[in-house]
């Protein structure tokens, strides 16, 4: 299994728009092929900042499948616009 890992820095204000957003956006990322769980957690002491973790059963599922696939626009569509900086993605095993 391998841990998707990151860090969301959300546009000043939009910390309610992103999470009602992301509601939406867990639905497109739980159907894809190798996904297996995931944590969407806010930061305690920064109010726009939050962690998504994935855990996927390998690197290939999520960088080859889910990037690669229609699915992968709409969580696009539904959730980068909230994104500043854009963030970085990790995978730990």
């Amino acid at each position: 299994m391998v841990l998707e890992v990151a860090i969301l820095n959300i546009k000043e204000g939009l910390s309610k728009d992103f999470e009602a957003a992301f509601k939406q956006a867990e639905k497109v990322i739980s159907t894809q092929k190798g996904y297996v769980s995931h944590q969407l957690k806010k930061c305690v002491e920064q109010e726009n900042k939050f962690i998504l973790l994935v855990n996927w059963e390998t690197i290939e599922d999520h960088e080859d499948g889910f990037r690669k696939s229609n699915e992968y626009q709409k969580w696009k569509e539904l959730l980068h616009h909230f994104y500043k900086p854009f963030p970085t993605v990790e995978h730990y095993i």
